[in-house]
């Protein structure tokens, strides 16, 4: 369940977000939604891979965390183990609203119902003591505007991936050093041969609408996936 809000300093005043990482808080997740324009920064890290919606058949971009449920390999003893976090994790338990009668701009809501809403006096302030929006929430609304952009932006991205027929299905064995093996599936990778084998009309559609690099991007976050399952066979066998 969740509790939105609107964000204001008169009803939110003592407002406190616990920041660390921990898998109570929300990070245990085995995958993170992610939008092209933040591929350049998430490919340094993650695997991008991209999932369909079984109800709209439509795409979406994921980082990848782990390879099970609530399974994040990033997590690390109270710290998040990579550089980057992607937007829509780092802006919890705030995200963008729209006004009741659904018209004009996004509002900062927030869910209040979230296990990062401090009940304790402790985490870190929303508003300061006069009621002006502290650096921390200056910088989830920095965020929060990005990723909007980013999913308004996101659309023709994969109208393009779409037509162009550029994804393909994705799985993946990861063998344990144990013996065992853990399979992934349900995921869609983009298809590297496709993408070549494309004449230069098609090219220059994607380039000109900006597609070719988010692209570029994803297929070359895939050389995460081994590290990634270094990780689950650290994490497996107690190293």
């Amino acid at each position: 369940m969740s509790n939105h809000q609107i964000l204001n300093n008169a009803q939110h005043a003592d407002l406190r977000v616990h920041t660390h990482a921990d898998s109570a808080l929300g990070d245990a997740a085995m995958a993170a939604l992610v939008v092209p324009d933040e591929f350049r920064k998430v490919q340094a890290e993650y695997p991008i891979l991209f999932k369909r919606d079984a109800g709209s058949g439509s795409f979406s971009a994921m980082a990848l965390l782990g390879f099970e449920n609530g399974e994040n390999l990033y997590l690390s003893n109270g710290k998040w183990d990579a550089r980057y976090r992607p937007l829509s994790m780092a802006i919890q338990p705030f995200l963008v609203g729209r006004p009741a009668d659904g018209e004009g701009e996004g509002q900062v809501h927030v869910d209040m119902d979230h296990p990062r809403i401090s009940t304790s006096g402790e985490g870190t302030r929303v508003f300061d003591e006069t009621g002006q929006p502290t650096p921390f929430l200056e910088t989830i609304a920095e965020m929060l505007g990005s990723l909007h952009v980013g999913y308004e932006r996101s659309a023709g991205f994969y109208a393009a991936l779409e037509r162009h027929e550029l994804l393909e299905p994705f799985s993946l064995e990861v063998p344990l050093s144990d013996g065992s093996k853990h399979s992934l599936v349900g995921f869609h990778i983009v298809n590297e041969e496709t993408l070549r084998a494309l004449d230069a009309d098609a090219l220059a559609d994607l380039h000109g609408e900006g597609h070719l690099m988010p692209l570029f991007m994803a297929i070359a976050s895939l050389s995460h996936l081994s590290g990634l399952a270094a990780r689950k066979d650290a994490r497996h066998t107690g190293g």
